[in-house]
């Protein structure tokens, strides 16, 4: 679907454009390593991982809504209900899916190992958001695929929940400052930057907590919500204890890091 592509990509230069901006005039924090070095692999990961998916899967999701739309599968697909309720069905399972994915991803130790790249960022700025390894990107899409089949939303509700989780991931990744008061009021809706980047703290508890990326209320609902990091956000520490060395954060590196690097003690489950 070129359209469905022209449209993600228009939304996600709009987004990334606007944070760079809002980054450069109010940053959160001070960053501390080099921001063309950390750029040119983080960017490098962006635009990769779009390519290894469509090299790898014959459809992606908003395929595969169209398909189940057609073929009759998935349960929205099998109940009668008003066009705007499957619709807002559709956006919030799907954001729970994520959600527990994250949770999951976190608690398995071999995930975790593919998962602590994105977390090894020294900094936390907006391109943060899409850096994630392949091979996760790869595992994510079958979930997606799997839960897109089986629940059957609209096509429409798959479309602009992708172009919200990508936009939000820009948003709640930027090192933008926002008033608290108003960070106060937006987080009983969504994940603010604030919100997020405790889970990008190197003390353990607080990367084990925060997992959403679009609504707030699944950190709450199950109880793995933290209002702020221990030392502040200015003084906190961003990313893994284990991985501390900016020339060790190389994109070669990073792409072996799931199967030389260090799995700290991170993954929920050994806790």
């Amino acid at each position: 679907m070129n359209s469905e592509v022209a449209i993600r990509l228009v939304f996600f230069a709009g987004i990334f454009v606007l944070i760079v901006i809002w980054e450069r005039i109010s940053p959160r924090r001070t960053l501390t390593t080099s921001r063309t070095a950390r750029w040119i692999s983080n960017l490098s990961i962006t635009f990769l991982n779009p390519l290894v998916l469509s090299l790898i899967f014959p459809i992606l999701a908003i395929d595969m809504a169209l398909k189940a739309q057609e073929g009759g599968w998935g349960l929205l697909n099998n109940v009668v209900l008003p066009f705007w309720l499957k619709l807002v069905i559709g956006m919030v399972m799907l954001d729970l899916v994520i959600y527990l994915q994250h949770v999951i991803f976190h608690s398995i130790p071999i995930l975790w190992r593919l998962h602590m790249m994105h977390h090894a960022d020294l900094d936390y700025d907006l391109t943060t958001g899409s850096r994630f390894h392949p091979i996760e990107m790869l595992l994510s899409m079958v979930i997606k695929l799997s839960v897109v089949s089986a629940l059957g939303p609209p096509v429409a509700a798959v479309l602009a929940f992708e172009i919200i989780l990508n936009g939000m991931a820009i948003f709640n990744h930027g090192n933008i400052w926002i008033p608290p008061k108003l960070d106060h009021i937006l987080r009983y809706l969504v994940v603010t930057p604030d919100m997020h980047r405790v889970h990008h703290s190197v003390i353990i508890r607080e990367t084990n907590s925060n997992f959403g990326f679009n609504l707030s209320c699944w950190d709450r609902l199950f109880g793995t919500y933290l209002s702020q990091p221990a030392k502040g956000h200015e003084d906190m520490t961003i990313g893994l204890s284990q991985f501390r060395k900016p020339n060790k954060l190389t994109l070669p590196w990073l792409m072996v890091l799931p199967f030389i690097g260090d799995p700290g003690r991170q993954p929920i489950n050994l806790h």
